[in-house]
């Protein structure tokens, strides 16, 4: 697991599958049980971890 996955296992506080990089975007995959908690209420979760990382995250369920 790199180092990024790393990071984003603990902000979004779920299991990440796959990450895939996609120009600015980072696009992250976690079981379809954990979508919700990844994203967090109204998406505070994810926006969150784009400041951290200075990327737009968009998460997909596997």
């Amino acid at each position: 697991m790199n180092d990024i996955t790393e990071r984003l296992r603990k902000m979004l506080n779920v299991e990440v599958l796959e990450v895939e990089y996609e120009g600015d975007r980072i696009i992250v995959y976690v079981p379809q049980d954990q979508v919700r908690i990844a994203v967090g209420t109204g998406g505070a979760a994810v926006k969150a971890a784009e400041l951290v990382l200075g990327r737009k995250i968009e998460v997909k369920a596997r």
